[in-house]
């Protein structure tokens, strides 16, 4: 019987009416001061309120789908992702997988100021192992964008996601190039929540992924500025703008995976009035519109989802439906269950970074032209350590 199933629900809530039924009649039977009289009160109380708890977290997990199955729940699903290429209107063309294990490289605990924006966010930079190498001291490399959903920490993405053993063992095994990773929180205005939105009289949070981050990373590491030299991915919200980031500027990012994303901005108690009435603004950031109405862009994208268990997958298919033909690539992930939640993330990272590493320039000397927007060397970076 399935984690989400009704009739586990049903079956859940008959047994705690039961229960509650059985507790009225054996009460006054059990209301004696004897050590067996007050077991049973106590077994009563204890069986009631767990069958009670138990159709509360039911019903919660249906609603909200953060486990998709008894697998999911206890993490014995491991199988992982398989990327697979999109042709125009969605059709599938090709297949890819990955795995992924561990090894060395630096994580560095930093803040980032946005010139333009003054918006100060604390991020992680992990630098591979291959950026210290003697051969490469004069090459700049390229760079992922990692973006949390809301709240969100950058050290699940770390810890959880297992995205820089990923990244250092695929770089090792020569299945994508070495790659600096810049980890942030998607609220880089806390507790709001922006949902990557250039804010009318508020933060230009939009702006400082698209333009401030890239121009401060470049400034203070060996990181190039062309476009082949920057992707981003994300989870969740961190997907959403994951993908809205390389449609808008695709002349900051070329590629951009999205673990279980959703396509237009959210708005609610944590993230305020994000558009103040514009409802040209509001269209932008629908990514559906996007696709829609505006020229699909020469970026690549990748989007993951469950066929049981995520509440946007039919979302996620009308959204690969929409590829036209054009400059414009796209592939997916689609397990066959998972909830919104990390253990379902997990097992599609090695996959999702991977094919996002293909998509990037390897690292290359700094006297090697440039592909695409240059950016001026700034310093708005600092080291906290």
């Amino acid at each position: 019987m399935g984690l989400t199933s009704t009739t586990l629900l049903l079956l859940t809530v008959l047994v705690a009416i039961a229960l509650f039924a059985l507790t009225m009649w054996l009460w006054p039977r059990l209301a004696r001061t004897s050590v067996r009289a007050l077991a049973g009160r106590f077994l009563l109380l204890v069986c009631t309120q767990l069958a009670v708890l138990s159709v509360v977290l039911l019903y919660v997990n249906d609603k909200f789908e953060f486990y998709a199955s008894w697998d999911d729940l206890f993490g014995t699903e491991q199988g992982e992702g398989v990327v697979q290429e999109v042709g125009p209107g969605g059709k599938l063309v090709s297949l890819q997988s990955e795995q992924a294990v561990h090894g060395g490289g630096r994580l560095e605990t930093v803040k980032i100021t946005g010139a333009s924006t003054r918006i100060a966010a604390d991020a992680k930079v992990y630098l591979p192992p291959q950026y210290f190498q003697k051969a490469n001291r004069d090459k700049e490399f390229p760079a992922i964008l990692a973006i949390t959903g809301y709240p969100g920490t950058v050290d699940g993405m770390i810890d959880e996601l297992g995205f820089v053993d990923t990244a250092r063992d695929q770089a090792r095994r020569g299945k994508m190039p070495p790659t600096v990773m810049i980890f942030i929180r998607s609220a880089v205005t806390p507790p709001r929540d922006t949902e990557c939105v250039d804010v009318p009289g508020g933060p230009k949070v939009l702006t400082y992924f698209a333009k401030d981050l890239p121009k401060a990373v470049s400034g203070h590491y060996r990181v190039g500025t062309a476009t082949r030299q920057w992707g981003v991915t994300g989870y969740s919200t961190g997907g959403y703008c994951a993908l809205k980031l390389p449609m808008t500027y695709p002349q900051s990012f070329t590629a951009g995976a999205a673990l279980s994303p959703y396509f237009a901005a959210k708005t609610d108690d944590t993230t305020g009035d994000l558009f103040h009435g514009d409802k040209k603004l509001e269209q932008q950031n629908d990514l559906m519109w996007r696709m829609e109405k505006l020229p699909q862009p020469p970026v690549s994208l990748l989007v993951t989802s469950s066929a049981e268990g995520e509440y946007d997958y039919h979302n996620t298919l009308d959204f690969l439906a929409k590829l036209k033909e054009g400059p414009m690539r796209m592939a997916r992930i689609i397990l066959d269950e998972g909830g919104h939640n990390f253990s379902t993330w997990k097992r599609e990272v090695p996959a999702a970074l991977t094919w996002l590493g293909t998509h990037l320039d390897k690292p290359v000397h700094r006297d090697e032209p440039a592909h695409s927007d240059v950016r001026s060397a700034e310093h708005p970076l600092r080291n906290d350590r």
